[in-house]
Protein backbone atom coordinates (compact mmCIF):
# COMPACT_ATOMS: atom_id res chain seq x y z
CA UNK A 1 0.00 0.00 0.00
CA UNK A 2 2.95 2.64 0.50
CA UNK A 3 4.25 1.92 -3.10
CA UNK A 4 1.10 2.86 -4.55
CA UNK A 5 0.45 6.06 -2.51
CA UNK A 6 4.34 7.03 -3.23
CA UNK A 7 3.56 7.57 -6.80
CA UNK A 8 0.84 9.83 -6.99
CA UNK A 9 3.33 12.08 -4.87
CA UNK A 10 6.36 11.62 -7.00
CA UNK A 11 3.71 12.78 -10.12
CA UNK A 12 2.96 16.00 -8.14
CA UNK A 13 6.63 17.08 -7.40
CA UNK A 14 7.60 16.51 -11.07
CA UNK A 15 4.81 19.42 -12.28
CA UNK A 16 5.59 21.25 -9.39
CA UNK A 17 9.30 21.64 -10.57
CA UNK A 18 8.65 22.02 -14.00
CA UNK A 19 6.33 24.69 -13.61
CA UNK A 20 8.93 26.26 -11.24
CA UNK A 21 11.40 26.99 -13.92
CA UNK A 22 8.54 29.18 -15.75
CA UNK A 23 7.66 30.69 -12.78
CA UNK A 24 8.48 29.95 -8.97
CA UNK A 25 5.75 31.70 -6.27
CA UNK A 26 8.21 30.95 -3.52
CA UNK A 27 11.17 33.58 -4.62
CA UNK A 28 9.64 35.15 -7.26
CA UNK A 29 11.15 33.75 -9.91
CA UNK A 30 10.37 34.07 -13.52
CA UNK A 31 12.85 32.03 -15.48
CA UNK A 32 15.44 31.91 -12.49
CA UNK A 33 15.72 35.19 -12.85
CA UNK A 34 13.45 37.92 -10.09
CA UNK A 35 12.30 41.00 -11.58
CA UNK A 36 14.87 43.05 -10.79
CA UNK A 37 17.73 40.90 -12.21
CA UNK A 38 15.61 40.95 -15.47
CA UNK A 39 14.96 44.93 -15.55
CA UNK A 40 18.98 44.87 -15.12
CA UNK A 41 19.69 42.83 -18.10
CA UNK A 42 17.22 44.49 -20.30
CA UNK A 43 18.52 47.42 -19.20
CA UNK A 44 22.27 46.53 -19.88
CA UNK A 45 21.00 45.83 -23.34
CA UNK A 46 19.09 48.63 -23.92
CA UNK A 47 22.23 50.83 -23.06
CA UNK A 48 24.25 48.67 -25.00
CA UNK A 49 22.89 49.10 -28.22
CA UNK A 50 21.42 52.58 -28.05
CA UNK A 51 25.58 53.19 -27.97
CA UNK A 52 26.35 50.97 -30.91
CA UNK A 53 23.97 52.71 -32.90
CA UNK A 54 25.22 55.85 -31.74
CA UNK A 55 28.81 55.23 -32.58
CA UNK A 56 27.80 54.02 -36.00
CA UNK A 57 25.42 56.91 -36.78
CA UNK A 58 28.58 58.80 -35.55
CA UNK A 59 30.65 57.16 -38.04
CA UNK A 60 28.95 57.72 -40.69
CA UNK A 61 28.49 61.13 -40.30
CA UNK A 62 32.16 61.58 -39.66
CA UNK A 63 32.70 59.68 -42.94
CA UNK A 64 29.98 61.78 -44.81
CA UNK A 65 32.03 65.06 -43.56
CA UNK A 66 34.77 64.08 -45.61
CA UNK A 67 32.83 63.09 -48.99
CA UNK A 68 32.42 66.19 -51.81
CA UNK A 69 29.04 65.77 -54.09
CA UNK A 70 31.32 66.77 -57.00
CA UNK A 71 34.35 65.22 -57.05
CA UNK A 72 36.30 62.78 -54.40
CA UNK A 73 38.03 65.37 -51.57
CA UNK A 74 41.48 63.64 -51.17
CA UNK A 75 43.16 61.72 -54.00
CA UNK A 76 46.42 60.34 -53.80
CA UNK A 77 46.83 59.98 -57.65
CA UNK A 78 44.93 60.28 -60.76
CA UNK A 79 44.27 57.08 -62.99
CA UNK A 80 44.79 56.93 -66.35
CA UNK A 81 41.57 56.71 -68.95
CA UNK A 82 40.39 53.98 -70.66
CA UNK A 83 39.64 53.52 -74.18
CA UNK A 84 36.17 52.53 -75.94
CA UNK A 85 34.89 53.41 -79.42
CA UNK A 86 31.77 53.58 -80.54
CA UNK A 87 29.74 51.52 -82.41
CA UNK A 88 29.91 50.18 -78.86
CA UNK A 89 30.97 46.92 -80.68
CA UNK A 90 34.28 45.20 -80.55
CA UNK A 91 33.13 43.02 -83.40
CA UNK A 92 32.04 44.87 -86.25
CA UNK A 93 30.69 42.56 -89.16
CA UNK A 94 28.37 44.07 -91.74
CA UNK A 95 27.81 44.00 -95.89
CA UNK A 96 28.81 46.67 -97.52
CA UNK A 97 25.77 45.83 -99.90
CA UNK A 98 23.04 45.47 -97.18
CA UNK A 99 21.71 48.98 -94.85
CA UNK A 100 19.80 45.95 -92.72
CA UNK A 101 23.09 44.90 -91.22
CA UNK A 102 25.35 47.90 -91.51
CA UNK A 103 21.88 50.17 -90.25
CA UNK A 104 22.51 49.41 -86.31
CA UNK A 105 26.01 50.88 -86.19
CA UNK A 106 25.09 54.06 -88.28
CA UNK A 107 22.13 54.47 -85.57
CA UNK A 108 24.32 54.09 -82.84
CA UNK A 109 27.18 56.32 -83.70
CA UNK A 110 24.01 58.74 -85.03
CA UNK A 111 22.91 58.83 -81.65
CA UNK A 112 25.60 59.17 -79.62
CA UNK A 113 26.93 62.18 -81.83
CA UNK A 114 23.81 64.17 -80.89
CA UNK A 115 24.99 65.51 -78.37
CA UNK A 116 28.03 67.04 -80.41
CA UNK A 117 25.65 68.43 -83.46
CA UNK A 118 27.14 71.94 -84.00
CA UNK A 119 23.72 73.69 -82.99
CA UNK A 120 24.25 72.56 -79.75
CA UNK A 121 28.43 72.78 -79.10
CA UNK A 122 27.39 76.56 -79.91
CA UNK A 123 26.23 77.78 -76.25
CA UNK A 124 29.16 75.82 -75.25
CA UNK A 125 32.57 78.24 -74.73
CA UNK A 126 35.48 78.66 -77.57
CA UNK A 127 38.64 77.74 -75.34
CA UNK A 128 42.31 78.31 -75.58
CA UNK A 129 43.82 75.46 -77.63
CA UNK A 130 46.97 73.82 -76.40
CA UNK A 131 46.37 74.85 -72.68
CA UNK A 132 44.30 73.12 -69.89
CA UNK A 133 41.05 74.84 -68.90
CA UNK A 134 42.04 75.68 -65.20
CA UNK A 135 38.99 75.98 -63.43
CA UNK A 136 39.35 74.94 -59.89
CA UNK A 137 38.36 78.28 -58.29
CA UNK A 138 35.03 78.50 -60.40
CA UNK A 139 31.67 77.69 -58.75
CA UNK A 140 30.33 77.24 -62.49
CA UNK A 141 32.55 75.29 -65.00
CA UNK A 142 32.91 76.14 -68.67
CA UNK A 143 32.26 73.44 -71.05
CA UNK A 144 34.39 73.73 -74.30
CA UNK A 145 33.17 73.53 -77.99
CA UNK A 146 34.04 69.76 -79.52
CA UNK A 147 31.60 70.44 -82.56
CA UNK A 148 31.18 67.67 -84.44
CA UNK A 149 31.97 68.84 -87.60
CA UNK A 150 35.35 68.50 -86.41
CA UNK A 151 35.14 64.76 -87.57
CA UNK A 152 34.85 65.52 -91.07
CA UNK A 153 34.01 62.30 -93.19
CA UNK A 154 33.43 60.68 -90.22
CA UNK A 155 30.57 63.24 -88.79
CA UNK A 156 28.21 61.79 -90.70
CA UNK A 157 27.22 65.03 -91.81
CA UNK A 158 28.79 64.56 -95.60
CA UNK A 159 28.16 60.51 -95.66
CA UNK A 160 25.38 59.75 -93.33
CA UNK A 161 26.24 56.12 -93.69
CA UNK A 162 29.83 56.79 -91.82
CA UNK A 163 31.22 55.17 -94.88
CA UNK A 164 29.72 52.10 -93.96
CA UNK A 165 27.37 52.11 -97.44
CA UNK A 166 31.40 52.42 -98.94
CA UNK A 167 32.50 49.64 -97.40
CA UNK A 168 35.36 52.14 -95.63
CA UNK A 169 33.47 52.49 -92.00
CA UNK A 170 34.21 55.27 -89.29
CA UNK A 171 34.15 54.52 -85.68
CA UNK A 172 35.20 56.70 -82.81
CA UNK A 173 37.34 56.41 -80.37
CA UNK A 174 36.97 58.64 -76.40
CA UNK A 175 38.49 58.62 -73.23
CA UNK A 176 37.10 57.50 -70.48
CA UNK A 177 36.21 60.41 -67.69
CA UNK A 178 38.43 61.09 -65.29
CA UNK A 179 38.40 63.46 -62.77
CA UNK A 180 41.26 65.77 -62.30
CA UNK A 181 42.80 64.09 -65.32
CA UNK A 182 45.81 66.67 -67.03
CA UNK A 183 47.10 64.61 -69.62
CA UNK A 184 51.33 65.44 -70.04
CA UNK A 185 52.65 66.40 -73.50
CA UNK A 186 50.57 66.17 -76.82
CA UNK A 187 48.02 63.11 -76.58
CA UNK A 188 46.28 61.69 -79.83
CA UNK A 189 44.92 58.04 -80.76
CA UNK A 190 47.43 55.95 -82.84
CA UNK A 191 45.83 52.94 -84.29
CA UNK A 192 47.16 49.90 -86.06
CA UNK A 193 46.52 46.81 -87.64
CA UNK A 194 47.62 43.65 -86.40
CA UNK A 195 48.70 42.20 -89.67
CA UNK A 196 51.86 42.20 -91.74
CA UNK A 197 50.11 44.64 -94.81
CA UNK A 198 49.61 47.67 -93.04
CA UNK A 199 46.31 49.38 -93.18
CA UNK A 200 45.51 52.44 -94.82
CA UNK A 201 43.56 54.82 -91.54
CA UNK A 202 42.32 58.74 -91.72
CA UNK A 203 42.11 60.33 -88.70
CA UNK A 204 39.80 63.35 -87.53
CA UNK A 205 41.04 65.38 -86.05
CA UNK A 206 43.76 65.76 -87.94
CA UNK A 207 46.56 63.25 -86.76
CA UNK A 208 44.11 62.13 -84.00
CA UNK A 209 45.22 64.60 -81.48
CA UNK A 210 43.53 65.33 -78.48
CA UNK A 211 43.29 68.89 -77.56
CA UNK A 212 44.39 69.74 -73.69
CA UNK A 213 41.77 72.29 -73.26
CA UNK A 214 39.56 69.47 -72.27
CA UNK A 215 41.13 68.84 -69.30
CA UNK A 216 41.14 68.89 -66.45
CA UNK A 217 36.73 67.45 -65.69
CA UNK A 218 35.18 68.28 -63.00
CA UNK A 219 32.87 65.67 -61.91
CA UNK A 220 29.07 65.62 -63.60
CA UNK A 221 27.76 67.83 -61.53
CA UNK A 222 30.07 70.55 -61.07
CA UNK A 223 31.06 70.58 -64.75
CA UNK A 224 27.30 70.02 -66.15
CA UNK A 225 26.98 69.82 -70.13
CA UNK A 226 30.63 68.41 -70.14
CA UNK A 227 31.72 66.14 -73.58
CA UNK A 228 34.73 64.13 -73.95
CA UNK A 229 37.00 65.01 -77.15
CA UNK A 230 36.79 62.44 -79.57
CA UNK A 231 39.13 61.19 -82.51
CA UNK A 232 37.58 59.52 -85.31
CA UNK A 233 39.36 56.95 -87.66
CA UNK A 234 38.86 55.82 -91.04
CA UNK A 235 39.31 52.78 -92.24
CA UNK A 236 40.17 52.80 -95.89
CA UNK A 237 39.67 49.40 -96.73
CA UNK A 238 39.95 48.36 -100.35
CA UNK A 239 38.40 45.37 -102.15
CA UNK A 240 41.66 43.08 -100.80
CA UNK A 241 40.63 44.02 -97.99
CA UNK A 242 37.35 42.43 -97.65
CA UNK A 243 36.03 39.03 -96.74
CA UNK A 244 38.91 38.63 -94.31
CA UNK A 245 38.74 39.69 -90.22
CA UNK A 246 41.47 42.78 -89.21
CA UNK A 247 42.12 43.51 -85.98
CA UNK A 248 42.35 47.13 -85.11
CA UNK A 249 44.37 48.18 -82.05
CA UNK A 250 44.17 51.90 -81.05
CA UNK A 251 46.28 52.97 -78.02
CA UNK A 252 46.86 57.08 -76.27
CA UNK A 253 50.27 58.20 -77.48
CA UNK A 254 52.65 60.89 -76.92
CA UNK A 255 51.88 61.96 -73.02
CA UNK A 256 52.20 59.81 -69.58
CA UNK A 257 49.08 57.85 -69.57
CA UNK A 258 49.22 54.40 -69.50
CA UNK A 259 48.79 52.29 -72.58
CA UNK A 260 50.62 48.90 -72.01
CA UNK A 261 49.12 47.01 -68.92
CA UNK A 262 48.68 43.73 -69.47
CA UNK A 263 46.13 43.57 -66.47
CA UNK A 264 43.65 46.15 -67.97
CA UNK A 265 43.41 45.73 -71.76
CA UNK A 266 41.28 48.27 -71.90
CA UNK A 267 43.77 50.95 -69.48
CA UNK A 268 44.85 53.51 -72.51
CA UNK A 269 43.94 51.21 -75.55
CA UNK A 270 41.16 49.32 -77.13
CA UNK A 271 40.92 45.86 -79.55
CA UNK A 272 38.38 45.04 -82.01
CA UNK A 273 37.78 43.21 -85.00
CA UNK A 274 36.51 44.40 -88.05
CA UNK A 275 35.28 42.08 -91.10
CA UNK A 276 33.74 43.51 -94.22
CA UNK A 277 32.06 41.52 -96.86
CA UNK A 278 30.28 42.37 -100.05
Amino acid sequence: MSKKSEKPAEGKELESNWKDVIYNPRTGEFFGRTGRNWGIILLFYLVFYVFLAAMFVFTLWVMLQMLNDDMPKYQDRVASPGLVIRPNSLNIVFNRSDSLEYGQYVQHLESFLHQYNDSEQAKNDLCMAGEYSEQDEEPLKKVCQFKRSLLHHCSGMEDTTFGYAKGQPCFIVKMNRVIGLRPSGDPYINCTSKREKPLQMQYFPHEGTIDRMYFPYYGKKTHKGYVQPLVAVKLLLKKEDYNSELIVECKVEGSNLKNNDERDKFLGRVTFRVLVTE
